[in-house]
């Protein structure tokens, strides 16, 4: 059920073009933190949280661990392309909340005469879709240099309303 929330949400992104910010991610600054422990940009977008000791929020950890599992195949370590793909880290800088979700979701397709570059979509996949999140907000921290190529040492404790969420879009039950 998740998994059609988020296509569907991203897909209404997409095309409300005034929701979204125009211009890349935006101020990547954290102002406010959600129950399941999710930081906000001021435009209401997420986004990451690295403290002075180089603890980074859950979000940012999971998505490190998501895209490693998932994307770096096509898309190179720590979001820095290969010659599949581009690199995300790069995206990020011009690329909106909407457009990532929907890219993700749906997938793309470019084609020229020097290279036809295709995207699967993932939104019907759920160790990609419960997680798109996630994955954006890692993407945002090393777009904005905010954080390194290194798996993260320390990180905020996931909380309990994130394992719930998990839990519901992959189908657990307890």
């Amino acid at each position: 059920m998740r998994i059609i929330c988020l296509v569907l949400a991203a897909t209404m992104l997409v095309a409300a073009e005034g929701i979204a910010i125009a211009d890349g991610s935006g101020d990547p600054a954290a102002v406010k933190k959600s129950e399941s422990g999710e930081y906000y940009d001021k435009d209401g977008n997420p986004t990451y949280k690295i403290g002075a000791d180089g603890t980074v929020d859950w979000y940012t950890y999971s998505g490190y661990r998501r895209y490693h599992s998932e994307c770096h195949v096509c898309h190179g370590p720590d979001g820095m392309g290969s010659t599949y793909a581009p690199a995300l880290k790069d995206s990020l800088k011009t690329m909106s909340y909407a457009d990532f979700l929907g890219v993700v979701a749906s997938g793309r397709k470019n084609i020229s005469t020097a290279a036809e570059n295709v995207m699967p979509a993932f939104g019907d996949n759920p160790n990609v879709a419960c997680y798109m999140d996630d994955l954006y907000v890692y993407l945002r921290a090393r777009a904005n240099d905010a954080w390194p190529r290194q798996r993260p040492a320390n990180h905020e404790d996931k909380t309990k309303e994130y394992t719930d969420a998990e839990d519901s879009c992959m189908g657990n039950k307890h």
